[in-house]
């Protein structure tokens, strides 16, 4: 989805605003740098800025476009690879599961609707003696 793009409702405001002051006088000067060219040339700049901002955002989405593209590939390729492996060493060989897979001899398979138990590490818990010596347990 493409990001939404900027749009300023005071860029617009003030737009509408330099038209009616330029029906005013196209040089008019209300002192303190407040001038119809200054404001004119502030305009043109935020306009210039949303412009780009915009066009960065387009950018930015073709990029990120071209990237999931690259991803994909890069997951069709990867999984092909591995077939590959299976296919000229053997799903049991060790060049298997060197390039990633897991050879048949070490799947496990459980009964239907159940996951395949995990295997159990050992648990390793220090408790501290009342001698403030620590012992070790498993």
């Amino acid at each position: 989805m493409a990001r939404k793009k900027r749009s300023s409702q005071v860029l617009e405001k003030a737009v509408r605003r330099a038209a009616g002051i330029n029906s005013i006088g196209v040089n008019l000067d209300l002192g303190n740098g407040l001038t119809q060219p200054a404001f004119s040339t502030l305009i043109e700049t935020m306009r210039t800025q949303e412009n780009a901002y915009n066009t960065a955002l387009s950018n930015l989405d073709k990029l990120y476009r071209e990237m999931l593209e690259t991803e994909d590939e890069l997951a069709d390729m990867a999984e092909h690879m591995l077939m590959a492996v299976g296919t000229r060493y053997g799903k049991s060989s060790v060049e298997y599961g060197m390039a990633g897979g897991v050879p048949k001899s070490q799947r496990r398979r459980g009964l239907r609707g159940e996951s395949p138990a995990p295997t159990q590490q050992p648990s390793f818990v220090a408790t501290v003696n009342g001698n403030g010596s620590k012992a070790a347990t498993t």
